[in-house]
């Protein structure tokens, strides 16, 4: 594909806009703090630095959620993150608290998916446990990319308070990470929600972030049909139709569930 198409951002204005979000919303709902999964991934780890850029560390937690599908470079990064923000955190291992839901509905035949979500849900309700017992909210961190496709579970990643990195691409959170000294090990290491063994976001998806992102932002941002966005790039219009497919089909997960409407 051709080179970049999503316009370059301003690093420091960008920064400064959402951390200034964070502190408004923080003071809209008169919490005390914020609370934040930290998975080692890049889009966690910049919310985090974020939130302590906006809030000070002495309001944040970050809990490290790991399960058996969990690497132990992912759990490790995750740790990084917080002792280098000094983070209070905890680490809790959520493959026991998952035991129950298996054992029963063990007439269902999960598949990788669904276990996967229930995993993603888990974590949604220790997080909100620990913001109600510490009147915090809860930082989410999908990035505009993952918010457009659908590559979130509802109700799990996807139920949070705020989003402050809801409007940047994958690349542009790559940007920023840059910007905010990121260790390089996360940048550079393969996205994966760590769902189920070996998952890899990309491999999953079926196409890179960089290729995603120059489609949707045509697509969305930009207004252009499949035909001229297969042309722009060169490439086969069943991939971009694919990819709008995905956008369709998941804009459900972005709304508040439908209303029968009798008055």
């Amino acid at each position: 594909m051709q080179d970049r198409i999503v316009p370059q951002l301003n690093m420091q204005k960008l920064t400064e806009n959402i951390c200034n979000f964070i502190k408004s919303k923080l003071g809209e709902i008169r919490a005390e703090g914020i609370v934040i999964g930290l998975s080692g991934g890049i889009d966690s780890s910049v919310v985090a630095y974020l939130c302590v850029r906006a809030v000070g560390n002495n309001k944040i937690l970050g809990l490290v959620l790991p399960s058996k599908t969990t690497s132990s470079e992912d759990i490790n990064d995750a740790i990084q993150v917080a002792e280098e923000l000094e983070l209070k955190y905890k680490t809790i291992h959520i493959d026991e608290l998952m035991e129950p839901f298996t054992k029963i509905c063990s007439r269902c035949s999960a598949s990788d998916l669904a276990n996967g979500n229930l995993k993603a849900r888990m974590r949604m309700m220790i997080l909100y446990y620990h913001s109600n017992a510490m009147n915090r909210i809860v930082a989410g961190t999908g990035n505009r990319t993952e918010l457009l496709i659908g590559y979130f579970t509802k109700y799990g990643d996807g139920g949070v308070d705020i989003l402050p990195i809801g409007d940047l691409y994958k690349t542009d959170v790559r940007e920023i990470a840059i910007y905010l000294g990121i260790p390089k090990n996360i940048i550079h290491k393969a996205p994966t929600a760590g769902l189920w063994s070996g998952q890899t976001d990309e491999e999953e998806l079926g196409i890179k972030y960089e290729d995603l992102d120059k489609i949707l932002y045509l697509m969305i941002d930009k207004n252009l049909s499949a035909p001229e966005i297969a042309k722009w790039f060169k490439i086969e219009e069943n991939e971009v139709l694919r990819i709008k497919k995905m956008v369709e089909s998941s804009k459900h997960k972005l709304e508040l569930p439908p209303v029968a409407e009798i008055r």
